[in-house]
């Protein structure tokens, strides 16, 4: 076992405090937001170095992840990524002025659009995950690999639990 950390002693302050509480939760829950928060702040100064904020980078990622010819509407975006469409607006804007991506007119429906990432964007995207990963790697490494599937089998479990159904 690790040494006792910060959480553990909110943990033991509420338990002080409000024994009949129960805070167990916190000790789970209070490790995923702190380990969210602090790769989160990892992955933004490495987002950085291609001139992209996290955000941008999931729309770059999520073109990438669609496969040739890299292209999805701005509503498919949105909703892969939980964003209103203002805040869609907004990222393919700053995107589109650092030509990481491109809107054209989509040929299926004269209404719609079409995003597509760029040469340029792909290369972006591409350098920028390898370089998030490497930082994830490098803070999973503490866990040997069994405990690393274990924890992924864990945290899938409780994101189904806590997800909504459709």
């Amino acid at each position: 076992m690790t040494e006792r950390d910060d959480v553990d002693a909110i943990v033991e302050q509420w338990r002080r405090e409000r024994p009949g509480m129960r805070p167990e939760p916190m000790a789970v829950f209070g490790r995923i937001y702190r380990l969210a928060r602090l790769v989160g702040d990892e992955q933004e100064k490495v987002y950085a170095g291609w001139g992209l904020s996290r955000g941008e980078f999931d729309v770059l990622a999520a073109l990438r992840r669609a496969g040739p010819p890299y292209t999805l509407a701005p509503k498919a975006l949105a909703a892969g990524l939980m964003l209103t469409s203002g805040g869609m607006t907004g990222r393919l804007d700053r995107l589109e002025r650092a030509e990481l991506v491109r809107r054209a007119p989509d040929p299926a429906d004269r209404r719609g659009l079409q995003v597509t990432l760029t040469d340029a964007g792909r290369r972006a995207v591409e350098e920028a995950a390898d370089a998030g990963l490497a930082v994830q790697r490098r803070l999973l490494d503490g866990l040997p690999a069994p405990d690393r599937a274990r924890l992924a089998d864990l945290l899938r479990t409780l994101l189904a639990a806590a997800e909504p159904r459709p």
